[in-house]
């Protein structure tokens, strides 16, 4: 199953708890892959889709920042 199709089967509610999840500072993106099979990347694509664009920029920007800082982070 490629990534596009693992997103499309995602519900409603899953898609809102993966956001919610990616949007947490204290949830690695490995916790996310180990409950719904997504991948970083496929975390980021789906949250660029459902993100509006400032909102999406802010959370990469987070996201890298924090990494940079933290070892065992998304």
């Amino acid at each position: 199953m490629s990534g596009q199709d693992k997103q499309h089967s995602l519900g409603t509610a899953d898609i809102s708890a993966v956001i919610e999840m990616a949007l947490s500072d204290h949830m690695p993106f490995a916790t996310i892959k180990l409950e719904y099979g997504l991948s970083e990347k496929e975390v980021k694509a789906l949250m660029r889709r459902e993100l509006k664009a400032g909102s999406y920029r802010t959370w990469r920007k987070r996201v890298h920042e924090f990494g940079t800082r933290r070892e065992q982070y998304k």
